[in-house]
């Protein structure tokens, strides 16, 4: 791969004494592609307003496709262009399927200065290919220069087939607008599946028509913990769900950029929004009250009950009629059993069914596999997946399921070795939500998920296979709205999308931040809310005490000019230059700022005690 940052060309109009400055992008984009090859010194592409996106008569998805570049290229350089079905022979975008592309998500690219030739091994490697092309584009709209494309092919496909990101509604909604933002995020990263995890103690999101009380009572809660040290709550009602008709909208603006959405019914746990709204759902019977607080509770659905179990089955196939997608999410986490210890149709369904304790599993998480293999057969008998969390193992798994781990990788390995596809979404490097990891600052952070290994080294490579992809999760206890979305996903979801596209023998975590500034180009102009930590100095302090010092040594992500002081007092452009390490010999407080173009970071500080 050759590496080489954004240029500029002087390209000669019909005036030789008039040359116009044309800014040339970077085919190293976010994932970094498979193969790139580039020659910055060969006349690029020009994009101008008569250029032309040529896409088959006929094809709808890559006429779509050929809208959405043009959309792109406007977005970027404020130039309108065409699209068109008719080839020209110069300045034009030609897109097109070639299925003899191995990789039907994979694309091949080549740019020369008359042309751009965009081959997908379906529509959606065309679409990936496009995504390419647009983070390639320098910014340069309002700017007084032409844009171009460098001269250079690319090869490119996905590492893994499933490529995901979770959002959670259930405790806190969020509108349909806000949804598709998401998804035009996604889109972005290359990522090729929306799981929608929609039902939770807190809030029932998703109309069921043949159980309407589910929203009109289970929807609702009357106040919200807004601080877990002080137990403090908002006291104000907290509400929402999305008809059918709004989640048919979803999936269809989802398909649009070859996205499929998941939908996820978290059961038997996690169930108290139904539980609410049906008491006789729950072994008790109630009276049951919305949780206003987080936590694992334990009331749960009745997994001796037949009547729950066909609730069950009911809502599936509502669910089922709206998203067309091949998995559907069941849940199966968190799962308190105290209930159906001492419930009596819990106890006759287990003695109904003959299960006993054995060394490895309980003969209530028996049940629960029960329950879920009934389940599952529903989802079958459509033609469709099921997918749930790990937890899922610890009564055995159903069959055909698929396992999303998310309490460590030890749960996809477990699967895999049982041959059951497994995705790893890991609390420890994919969480994105999680306060503990999101005290880490700046590039550590993103480095704490780029490094993140799916497959791992102690797993056969016969069983490797069954680790399909890896997701990223953002859980919404404190999550309340998209300044806090944006900030806990961006640009974290940039490493993730590299777990998830690139092959490990081409990503390097030095190069990826090579590449990151164009990327944070493209947020800051599409207006979201990322980690402006991400600018900060790091601070590198090395005991050093054969020579009874300390050094420091300072460097940003994109090797911006900093200044720094060590007396304590706060830094400005006036402060010292850092150029190389510093030495110090005595206590010192170390205070830095980088600048650039658009501004000064926040301060970074540390404190040394010489020794």
């Amino acid at each position: 791969m050759q590496w080489a940052g954004v240029g500029m060309w002087m390209a000669f109009g019909l005036s030789a004494c008039s040359p116009t400055k044309t800014e040339i992008g970077n085919l190293n984009v976010i994932p970094q592609p498979q193969e790139v090859s580039q020659d910055i010194q060969a006349p690029p592409f020009v994009i101008n307003p008569q250029t032309g996106i040529v896409y088959p008569e006929g094809n709808e998805r890559l006429q779509r496709t050929a809208e959405f570049l043009a959309s792109y290229i406007k977005e970027a350089t404020g130039i309108t262009v065409r699209t068109t079905t008719e080839a020209a022979k110069k300045n034009s975008i030609i897109l097109a399927v070639d299925s003899s592309i191995p990789n039907k998500e994979g694309y091949q690219l080549e740019v020369t200065s008359e042309n751009i030739h965009l081959n997908g091994g379906s529509e959606s490697g065309v679409f990936y290919g496009i995504q390419t092309l647009y983070k390639a584009l320098p910014l340069t709209k309002n700017k007084q220069v032409s844009v171009a494309i460098p001269v250079g092919t690319v090869n490119d496909y996905p590492r893994f087939g499933y490529r995901g990101f979770m959002v959670d509604v259930g405790r806190h909604y969020f509108p349909v607008s806000y949804l598709k933002q998401i998804i035009d995020m996604l889109a972005l990263h290359n990522i090729n599946y929306f799981h929608w995890h929609l039902t939770e103690d807190q809030g029932w999101r998703i109309e069921i028509k043949k159980y309407p009380k589910l929203t009109e009572i289970g929807s609702i809660r009357p106040r919200t913990l807004i601080d877990r040290e002080t137990q403090t709550y908002d006291e104000t009602p907290h509400s929402g769900f999305y008809t059918q008709e709004e989640a048919k909208e979803i999936v269809k603006y989802a398909a649009d950029r070859f996205i499929t959405v998941i939908p996820e019914v978290d059961l038997p746990g996690h169930m108290m929004g139904a539980l609410v709204s049906y008491p006789e759902l729950g072994c008790t019977g109630g009276p049951y009250e919305i949780p206003c607080k987080w936590g694992v509770f334990p009331d749960v659905l009745c997994g001796g009950n037949d009547r729950t179990l066909q609730f069950a089955k009911d809502v599936l196939n509502e669910i089922m009629d709206i998203f067309p997608s091949p998995y559907i999410h069941i849940g199966g986490d968190e799962c308190p059993k105290v209930r159906w210890e001492k419930c009596p149709a819990c106890q006759a369904k287990i003695r109904e069914l003959g299960l006993k304790d054995t060394p490895g599993h309980s003969k209530e998480n028996q049940l629960q596999t029960y329950f879920m293999s009934e389940v599952g057969k529903v989802i079958n008998d459509r033609g469709r997946k099921m997918l749930g969390w790990d937890e899922m193992l610890e009564g055995g798994l159903a069959p055909g399921a698929t396992v999303m781990s998310w309490t460590s990788v030890k749960g996809g390995i477990e699967a895999a070795r049982l041959h059951h596809d497994a995705i790893m979404t890991p609390i420890q490097f994919l969480y994105f939500s999680n306060p503990t990891y999101n005290r880490i600052k700046g590039t550590k952070s993103l480095e704490r998920v780029y490094t993140f290994e799916p497959v791992s080294d102690e797993l056969a490579t016969d069983e490797q296979k069954y680790i399909i992809g890896t997701q990223g999760c953002i859980w919404t206890e404190w999550t309340r709205d998209s300044l806090k979305m944006e900030w806990q996903i961006l640009p974290r979801m940039a490493a993730l999308s590299e777990i998830q596209w690139t092959e490990p023998s081409h990503k390097n975590f030095d190069n990826f931040l090579k590449r990151l500034p164009a990327l944070l180009t493209i947020y800051r102009d599409r207006g979201y809310d990322f980690r402006q930590d991400i600018y900060d100095v790091n601070i590198d302090i090395v005991p050093a005490p054969d020579e009874g010092k300390a050094k420091i040594a300072l460097h940003t992500f994109d090797d911006a000019e900093i200044h720094y002081t060590l007396d304590g007092s706060v830094p400005d452009v006036q402060s010292p230059l850092y150029t190389d390490t510093i030495q110090v010999n005595k206590d010192a407080i170390i205070q830095a700022i980088a600048i650039r173009p658009q501004g000064i970071s926040q301060i970074s500080k540390k404190e040394i005690g010489a020794e």
